[in-house]
Order: C-alpha cells, then sequence, then structure tokens
C-alpha cells in the first residue's frame, strides 16, 4: 500500500478526532481507512492511535511520528502549490483568519461565490478578534480592521470604516442629546474592550482634536454586545460603521454629534510578507477587492 496514503489517512484521522469523520474527509470508506492505517503501524511496528469506544487518543510515538507526518503532506501540498502557480491555477487548502463581526456580517456571504469561482480551493476560516501569528500559526492570509502600523506583513486595503457615536432615539428622549463629546462623561456608554484608546475616546471637531475619558457602564470584547444595548435603549456606543450601519439607516438608531469625527480604519488584506503569494491568495485578494468596490455602510 502507498505510504503517502497511509501518511494521509493517519493524519486525517488525528485530525478529524474518528475514522468515520477521516473516512468522510477523504472520500473512502471507513474499512479503507482503518485498513491503511493499520497498514502503517504493522509496517513501523508500533502503535500510533490508542482506540476506545469513546475516544482516539495519539500515543507519545503517535504524537512524534504525526507532527513528522504533517511536515510532509504539508510540504507536497506546498510543492503542488507552487507547481499549480505557474499556470496560475488556484488550488489547495486557503487557512483564514477574520474578525468575528466583520467576518460574519461581510464575509461569510462572499465565501460561495469565491468558492464557485475557485473549485480547488479548500476555505479554512478561523473566526476571531485575537491578534494571531500569521507565520507561527499558518495562516496564509488575514482580514484586519485597524490604523495598519509598519509590520513584517504585507497588506492591501480592501475598504473603510469609521467610528460612530450612536444611541437610539428612546435613550435620547429620556436622557438628552450630547452637545459635545465632553457631555458623554456624564452619560451611559457601552465600551469596546479592545479599542486601542480604551476608556479615552478622541474626535476631531470644528476646532480640533477633542478627547473625553469616559466610564463605560460595560465594557466587552464583542461589538455585537455593544450594540445590542444600544438597540434596547440602555446607552450611547462607538462603534464601526460596518456594524452599525444598517441600524442607523432604519432609524433604530441615530449618530451623535455627527460634526465631531472619530478614527477612521482601514479595512485591510494581510499576509507574510516572506512566503511566495500563491495563485490562490492572489485571487482571494483580488475577489475580496472587488467585492468591496462599493461599500454596504456610510462614509
Amino acid at each position: 500500500m502507498d505510504k503517502f496514503q497511509e501518511m494521509r489517512a493517519f493524519v486525517a484521522v488525528v485530525d478529524a478526532g474518528s475514522f468515520v469523520r477521516a473516512a468522510d474527509a477523504l472520500n473512502l470508506s471507513k474499512t479503507a481507512v482503518s485498513r491503511l492505517v493499520g497498514d502503517l503501524e504493522e509496517r513501523l511496528g508500533a502503535r500510533l492511535l490508542q482506540r476506545t469506544t469513546r475516544k482516539l487518543s495519539l500515543t507519545a510515538e503517535g504524537a512524534v511520528f504525526h507532527e513528522r507526518c504533517r511536515q510532509l503532506l504539508d510540504g507536497v501540498a506546498e510543492a503542488e502549490a507552487e507547481l499549480s502557480s505557474q499556470a496560475g491555477e488556484a488550488i489547495g487548502q486557503l487557512r483564514l483568519n477574520v474578525p468575528v463581526t466583520f467576518g460574519l456580517l461581510h464575509l461569510a456571504p462572499l465565501w460561495p461565490g469565491f468558492m464557485a469561482l475557485h473549485p480547488k480551493v479548500e476555505l479554512d476560516v478561523t473566526l476571531s478578534d485575537r491578534l494571531v501569528d500569521l507565520v507561527d500559526e499558518g495562516y496564509d492570509l488575514a482580514v484586519r480592521i485597524a490604523r495598519l502600523q509598519t509590520s513584517s506583513l504585507v497588506s492591501r486595503q480592501l475598504t473603510s470604516t469609521r467610528l460612530i457615536l450612536c444611541a437610539s432615539p428612546a435613550y435620547l428622549q429620556r436622557h438628552g442629546t450630547p452637545a459635545h463629546p465632553s457631555e458623554l462623561a456624564r452619560h451611559v456608554v457601552f465600551a469596546y474592550s479592545l479599542l486601542a484608546s480604551g476608556d479615552q475616546w478622541t474626535f476631531e471637531g470644528p476646532d480640533g482634536p477633542v478627547s473625553v475619558k469616559v466610564a463605560p457602564r460595560m465594557r466587552t470584547n464583542s461589538g455585537d454586545t455593544c450594540c445590542t444595548a444600544a438597540l434596547q435603549h440602555q446607552g450611547i456606543v462607538l462603534q464601526p460603521s460596518f456594524l452599525v450601519g444598517a441600524h442607523l439607516a432604519s432609524g433604530a438608531l441615530v449618530e451623535i454629534l455627527p460634526q465631531f469625527r472619530s478614527h477612521e480604519l482601514g479595512v485591510y488584506a494581510v499576509y507574510p510578507s516572506r512566503k511566495h503569494l500563491t495563485p490562490k491568495v492572489r485571487a482571494l485578494i483580488d475577489f475580496l477587492v472587488d467585492a468591496f468596490r462599493m461599500r454596504a455602510w456610510p462614509a
């Protein structure tokens, strides 16, 4: 039996956590996958997996061998990708890291279209607001929303968004509409805890920059949570236009102090500069740039 097939089956079983799911992923029968792994263990003279009725686990030897197999299989995939790049064909697995809310609202609807255009590309999309290390964690590309600083990564801007100060009409009717950012200090606010400036909210006003320190009733790493509180008439939020744009359009939220504008942030596709830009990555970047030519939220 082909050694490559044995290693591929072994890695698939470990990654999937079961022979049944591995068989589905490989488009083989469970019997065939079991036979491949069994032949591998017999040829090596070592047990690689501990099998129980409840779960599978790696033996010490299996853990070492799995890591080596993973490196070999990744090397083969990379070699194939490099070969196919000569013909410009997008092929292989594409590992992406994208922000949670932006990923759900504005990227998830795009993936089917991209896969239809590039049927040989397999997407592996992780949604996380954590700043991942693309190289160490093996991502091909990430979407980041920030004022991008100089880094070892290369990037291409897809679009932009700005932070908008807003609240529901009902909240403003009860508590009054601030006439100046300094008045935010006495209002109920819900703050995004990952905001770079923290509780110091800054704005560019008619007479120059203005900064105010707010006292949040709640801090959260979820912009959706802030937005939900505002929609329930509980307070004021400073959230990106890509999140609150639809609520502003419907009137559920209204912008406060539009003459005082907060930060504008870029939405970037970033990828490791030291890696060859394969056709699959280039295809995705071009696809996203084209998809965001027409912005679906306020400028």
